[in-house]
C-alpha cells in the first residue's frame, strides 16, 4: 500500500500537463466503466486499467519513476483491438459508443507515448523522470 501511495504522490509531481493526461486516462478508463459497469466492454477496461495500474506499481517499486512504467500499458495493447470490434468509429451514436471511441483514443495515445518511452529506456535513458522519495 504505501508502495502504490508513493506511485501516485509522484504522478502528481509531474508536469502539470502530464498530470492532466493522466487523469484523462483515469476518468476515460477507471471512473466512466463504472457509468457502463452492466456492459462487458466497461468491466473489461476497468480490469485491464487495474491490473495495468498494478503492473505499474510493481515497475515502480523495483525501478522507481523511469520511462520503463510505460510498459504497465501493454495489456491496453489487445483492449484496444477488441474494442475496435465492439462499436463503429465512424458514427458513435449512443453515450455507450462515444466512451468506447473515447477510451480508443485516450489509451491508444498514451500505448504510443509509452511505446517510445520505454525504447527511451532501452536506449539507455533510465533516470528517474520524477525523483523517487517513498
Amino acid at each position: 500500500m504505501k508502495t502504490m501511495l508513493s506511485f501516485f504522490k509522484a504522478v502528481l509531481r509531474m508536469a502539470k500537463p502530464w498530470v492532466a493526461w493522466v487523469a484523462l486516462m483515469m476518468t476515460t478508463n477507471m471512473v466512466t466503466p463504472i457509468f457502463f459497469i452492466d456492459r462487458v466492454e466497461a468491466q473489461v477496461v476497468l480490469i485491464t486499467t487495474m491490473a495495468s495500474a498494478a503492473l505499474m506499481v510493481l515497475i515502480f517499486a523495483k525501478k522507481g519513476f523511469v520511462r520503463l512504467l510505460g510498459l504497465g500499458h501493454v495489456l491496453w495493447v489487445p483492449m484496444i483491438f477488441w474494442l475496435l470490434t465492439r462499436v463503429g468509429l465512424a458514427s458513435p451514436v449512443t453515450w455507450f459508443e462515444k466512451w468506447i471511441v473515447a477510451v480508443i483514443v485516450v489509451s491508444g495515445l498514451s500505448v504510443i507515448i509509452d511505446a517510445v518511452d520505454v525504447i527511451r529506456y532501452a536506449r539507455g535513458e533510465r533516470a528517474p523522470t520524477v525523483p523517487f522519495h517513498s
